[in-house]
């Protein structure tokens, strides 16, 4: 014969199976509550700033080598030769090529005002770090570049390319071999390394 339960009793008989349903239900809104909470976006933001500056960045000068080839298919194949006559001549060719392809472009067209920010910042630590010596060192003995230039000119065969510091190299967003960085004054120039045009630049980038 089946037990015969009590009002009382059969509701103390439920007590344990209402207590962890109603547990199980109060996890899962709970869980749902702090699903739903906005998560810290300080930081996250932060990184996402300068991770979308860099390949705003890489996208652009991407799309800049893109242009360098499709203007050197456009001209006979240079054969190897050390003639610098015939090299001068296919360099300016090919920089001319590039100047019809980018008749509307001015400064700014790779550095954008959120990519400058950046590199300016990296720069910034570069020059702050434990290599900011060597950096102020191999500056301060290089010989001064002084210039007046603008986007799409050729960078003159009679001033002196200023090499870049290795230790501030290595602090810039990594560049195809098509292009250089080249410090001008206070200026940061991407340099078209076999057109030899100044592709943009960074007015006061170096301190």
């Amino acid at each position: 014969m089946p037990p015969i339960f009590s009002h009382s009793a059969f509701a103390a008989h439920l007590n344990p199976v209402r207590a962890a349903l109603t547990l199980a239900a109060w996890t899962a809104g709970t869980a749902c509550v702090f699903c739903a909470l906005p998560r810290p976006v300080g930081a996250q933001t932060f990184t996402n700033h300068h991770a979308r500056a860099l390949e705003d960045f890489d996208n652009r000068v991407t799309a800049y080598v893109d242009l360098h080839n499709a203007a050197d298919r456009e001209l006979p194949r240079l054969k190897p030769t050390d003639s610098p006559a015939t090299i001068l001549d296919h360099q300016r060719l090919l920089a001319g090529k590039i100047q019809q392809k980018r008749t509307q472009e001015g400064q700014g067209n790779i550095f954008s005002p959120a990519i400058s920010q950046e590199i300016r910042r990296l720069v910034a630590i570069a020059m702050q770090g434990s290599n900011a010596t060597h950096i102020h060192n191999s500056l301060k003995h290089a010989e001064p570049v002084r210039l007046k230039f603008k986007v799409n000119d050729a960078y003159p065969s009679d001033v002196p390319l200023q090499s870049t510091p290795p230790t501030l190299l290595q602090n810039l967003p990594h560049v195809p071999p098509e292009v250089e960085y080249r410090i001008v004054d206070h200026a940061l120039v991407l340099r078209d390394v076999e057109a030899n045009l100044i592709v943009d630049f960074i007015p006061g980038a170096i301190p």
